[in-house]
Order: C-alpha cells, then structure tokens, then sequence
C-alpha cells in the first residue's frame, strides 16, 4: 500500500510517501516539500498548492493519505491561513479520489510514540527508527509528513484486521 503524509501549510507544505507492506515492510520513496513565496496573493498560493499538490497525485498515486487536523494555535491569522491551505489540500486529494485519515496530532503521537504528549524530538527519532533512515528527514515539514505517512500504515493495519 503507498501511503502519503501531508504536513499542512501555506508557506511549506511537507509531503511524505511510503510502501507499506507490512509493519515491518516500510519502504521511504521519497520526501518533499511544496513551497509558496511570501508576498505571492493569498489565493495564488491556494492555487498553487492546489496545482502542485495535484499534479504530485498523479505521478505517486497514493492509495492513501494522511493529513494532520488542526488544532488550537497561539496565532489565530496562521490558524485560520493553514487551515485555508489544509482545505485546499483536502480538495486535492477528494478529485483524486484518495480516501483520507485525519488524525488529531494526540493521536499521530500516540500511534508513532506510544506518547500523546511526545515531543517533536521523540517524534523524529521514531520515524527515523522505523523507516531505518541514518538520519532525521529534512526540512521539519517533511520529517512531520512522513509521520503522518507512518500512521496511515499503523491506522490501516488496524482496520483491516477489524
């Protein structure tokens, strides 16, 4: 199953894919990053991300995706922009006709960490362990993706076997 984490953003937006064919059979294909310049119109940068987050479907062909969903933020402008953003993203992958798990980041940590309350830290570390990676995926957006991109795994697993 090739499954693609989505760490949500206007500026960046991390995207992480990997073959899962097993718990212990966990494959990285790849990680990356859709970025928007700072200045660029509002809804150009939707557009934007619309664009590339579309055109990246159809050359991964997940089977399917894992976006973060929000939670409270300190800086409400941001809050209300990503999640502006994480809509448009949803958009995306509802006309590729790819099924979505959306997890509160209190469950993603817990499924990754065994720790809802985990730290970004212990979060990198695990994704690092458990795709083997000699090092901490970067830019922290990509890192974040291929977290969710883990979860979609353990969350698909369990549903399965129900």
């Amino acid at each position: 199953m090739r499954i693609l984490g989505i760490d949500p953003g206007i500026a960046t937006i991390g995207l992480g894919v990997i073959d899962a064919a097993s718990r212990e059979d966990l494959r990285v294909i790849e990680w990356l990053t859709i970025t928007t310049a700072a200045g660029t119109p509002f809804p150009d940068r939707l557009r934007e991300i619309h664009t590339d987050l579309s055109e990246f479907l159809t050359d991964c062909a997940p089977d399917l995706a894992v976006v973060e969903r929000l939670f409270f933020a300190t800086n409400e402008r941001t809050a209300i922009d990503v999640a502006h953003g994480r809509g448009v993203i949803l958009l995306a992958l509802s006309d590729a006709g790819i099924p979505v798990l959306e997890p509160s980041p209190l469950q993603l940590k817990a499924a990754i960490t065994g720790d809802g309350k985990a730290d970004k830290r212990q979060m990198q570390d695990m994704v690092m362990r458990m795709l083997k990676l000699a090092e901490i995926p970067r830019p922290d957006d990509a890192a974040d993706a291929l977290a969710m991109a883990l979860y979609g795994a353990l969350a698909a697993r369990e549903l399965i076997k129900n």
